[in-house]
This record gives C-alpha cells, structure tokens and sequence, in this order.
C-alpha cells in the first residue's frame, strides 16, 4: 500500500459520512454523519437523531456503533475505523473506547467540545486500558461548511 492509498481511502469514506450528514440535515438535525468501516467495507451507519427520537445519546457515532455491534454480533468493534464529520463529544469518545474501535478518522474539528484533541483527549488517555490511532481534518472544509451552512439557516 503506497502513502497516498489511506489517504484517497479516508476519504472515500468521509464521504459516505458526508452523506449520512446530508440526511440528518434533511430530517431538521445537526448535520453529523457516521460510518464504521471493517476489512475495507462499510458495515454500518449513522447519523445525528437526537430530536427526532427524543433521545440524547441518538449522536451519529452511537447509532452507528449499535448497527455494527449487531452486524458483527459482537460488542468489540476492534480492527473498526471509525468515520465521522465532526470530532466526537465525550460520550461518543468513551463509547468508542469501550467498544475498542481501532481508529478514529474525523473531519471539523470541535474546539469546544472535542474529546479527540481539540477540548481534550479522552481516546488517547492513559487513564483507558484503549487508545484510538486518531486522524482529523479529513475532507475539514466540507464537513465544516455543512454545520455553519446549517446553523446559518437557523439562526
């Protein structure tokens, strides 16, 4: 594998994530989109359905760790990388501490909530007996734009 293939294939599935993202905005949520890759395959997605299903842990990155919880059948997602538009919040990160996620690819960061590097670091705490390899900034500017573009028309 050359230098440029994890490269093209993060964000191949940023995109997908993007996708998910679109339909969360079309449903009225926040624009965030997941999808859980294993073996070079999307097994499952997600994206932000709180409002919608009265549901405070509905974030894209939890609904996409239960699909692929059940379509692994297993809790341990391990050798699973993680895609989503927006660094994940502390409840995600620990979810995906728990769940033993492999990596972590993100696209906006969150500077006010971030617990991938940018508010803090719950995936690379030494605290964990699981650190995430953690790359953000995938396809960024698209990600980002999609939430300003939202809250845009809302405000």
């Amino acid at each position: 594998m050359t230098t440029a293939e994890p490269i093209v294939e993060d964000e191949r599935f940023m995109r997908e994530a993007l996708e998910q993202a679109r339909r969360a905005a079309a449903a009225g949520e926040v624009p965030v989109g997941c999808v859980i890759v294993h073996g070079g395959q999307v097994v499952a997605s997600g994206f932000n359905r709180p409002i919608s299903r009265h549901d405070p842990t509905a974030h894209a990155e939890i609904e996409a760790l239960r699909a692929t919880g059940a379509a692994l059948g297993n809790y341990r997602l391990g050798g699973c990388t993680l895609y989503v538009t927006l660094e994940p919040c502390a409840m995600c990160a620990g979810a995906m501490v728990h769940a033993r996620i492999g990596r972590l690819v993100y696209g906006a960061a969150d500077p006010r909530a971030g617990a991938a590097g940018s508010a803090f670091d719950l995936l690379r705490s030494p605290a964990f007996n699981h650190r995430l390899e953690v790359a953000g900034g995938v396809l960024e500017a698209e990600c980002r734009e999609m939430l300003l573009d939202f809250f845009r028309q809302r405000r």
